[in-house]
């Protein structure tokens, strides 16, 4: 099984819509359109649909490594609303420790826009995964 096989049975970030376009050790991509249910009461895309994008991308790229990983830290900046479009999550490993992995996605719109900043730390289990 692929990474990206594995990651669609992410019930919660299939059913916001997230779409995981490619990933590898270290490094991922996803995307979301934008729908009127990820929009808040000011009509702009609510936070947690934006974090549930980054952390599809971040889950994917820790965890391509092989062994499962799970956060034990993320942050989230905020640097510009959207209302409409799509939404793209470019995750990066910033440093790979046997037990610690830590990330940042950059979310963006379609013009290549900073939308928000995503940093996350993971705890890397012995626990192997069922990959090819």
């Amino acid at each position: 099984m692929t990474i990206k096989e594995f990651f669609k049975n992410d019930r919660y970030a299939a059913l916001a819509g997230v779409e995981l376009l490619e990933a590898a050790p270290g490094a991922a991509k996803a995307r979301m359109e934008v729908r009127d249910s990820h929009l808040n009461a000011g009509n702009a895309v609510q936070g947690g649909a934006i974090f549930t994008l980054a952390d599809l991308a971040f889950a994917a790229a820790v965890n391509a490594y092989g062994n499962w990983a799970v956060s034990v830290e993320t942050s989230i900046r905020f640097f510009k609303s959207v209302s409409a479009g799509t939404l793209f999550a470019w995750a990066r490993a910033v440093h790979v420790h046997r037990k610690l992995a830590t990330f940042e996605v950059r979310v963006t719109n379609e013009k290549d826009e900073l939308i928000a900043l995503f940093t996350a730390t993971a705890y890397r289990k012995k626990e192997v995964l069922p990959l090819d």
